[in-house]
């Protein structure tokens, strides 16, 4: 489950189209599933041919469903399979199962005018999931659902990953379906990925822009003898009362000033900014203490948070030295 987030204007569409090769790209290759379809995309019947045959493995879940509305629900599942050739037993067939794998057996019959939004969007699953797809495209399917309605779409979308071996390609901009189901994330600016990797490693990864917009805190420090500290929280440390054990230890009076917790694929994680008394340099060794425990501790701000003339590398070597 590979989430691609971003502005509006971003690219995320874009790159989406590129992946079946809507769009094609100006240079570079376009692998899916092991093939390269910029291979495919040449002129004449074999390329076209091989070309359709490829984008058949890849399914599309859209934002807006697009239906068929003269059509019952199972003729819309089925209109794929019409394309690929099948008998109309084995359209009917294939079209039903895919219905109960989508939780709408009971709907086959209706029209999409009597479904509601969710239910749209589970045919729109299961039309795509009729070419039997290595990989899933989901451009903003969420985007027009109700909170409830999107959480259950985010799971049906789970469990097909899980049951089919489905890679899925999630086209959001809400973070909350990255935090619920993505396994990796990109973050897109102006036409490109700026950063990518699993949750845990941005999580884990300093000064990440995604990590800060998954979990965003804020507050300013109360003074200009204070120091203050985004602490992220992730793995086991998630679970751990390393706060009030950094309290007691060192015998300092810790402010809150924002914290954004959350459960990601199961586990507890999130960032707490807080404030700690004194300046940068008098907290050296508390802030190695919280990087002792596991968690990722970056000082908020520029390098004006800690002590004058100190630039943010030499700072944190400092807080490298001071845990030793």
């Amino acid at each position: 489950m590979y989430g691609v987030i971003g502005q509006s204007g971003a690219g995320k569409s874009s790159l989406i189209r590129c992946v079946n090769l809507l769009e094609r790209p100006t240079s570079g290759t376009v692998t899916v599933a092991g093939q390269d379809l910029t291979a495919l995309a040449g002129r004449g019947p074999r390329a076209g041919k091989e070309l359709r045959a490829a984008r058949s493995r890849i399914g599309m879940v859209f934002q807006h469903f697009n239906l068929l509305s003269s059509r019952t629900v199972q003729a819309n599942v089925e209109l794929p399979l019409e394309i690929l050739g099948l008998s109309g037993k084995e359209r009917s067939r294939k079209a039903l199962e895919l219905l109960d794998l989508v939780g709408l057996s009971d709907k086959a019959k209706v029209y999409p005018a009597q479904l509601s939004g969710g239910q749209k969007q589970r045919v729109g699953i299961a039309r795509a999931l009729a070419g039997e797809p290595k990989v899933l495209l989901s451009d903003e399917a969420t985007s027009a659902l109700d909170p409830e309605t999107t959480r259950s779409i985010l799971e049906l979308l789970r469990d097909l990953n899980r049951q089919l071996g489905l890679t899925v390609l999630l086209i959001t901009h809400e973070m909350d379906v990255v935090k619920t189901v993505c396994d990796s994330a990109a973050l897109m600016e102006r036409g490109r990925i700026v950063e990518s990797g699993t949750v845990n490693e941005l999580l884990a990864t300093p000064g990440s822009q995604l990590a800060a917009a998954l979990f965003p805190v804020s507050g300013d420090a109360t003074g200009a003898d204070r120091t203050v500290v985004d602490v992220t929280f992730h793995g086991d440390a998630a679970t751990q009362p390393v706060i009030s054990q950094l309290s007691r230890t060192y015998n300092i009076d810790i402010s809150i000033l924002g914290a954004a917790m959350d459960t990601v694929a199961g586990k507890q994680v999130g960032r707490m900014r807080i404030e700690l008394p004194g300046r940068f340099e008098e907290n050296v060794v508390p802030i190695g203490f919280l990087r002792e425990q596991g968690l990722q501790v970056d000082i908020a701000g520029s390098a004006a948070d800690a002590p004058a003339g100190i630039p943010a590398q030499a700072a944190a070597a400092l807080v490298k030295e001071g845990a030793k």
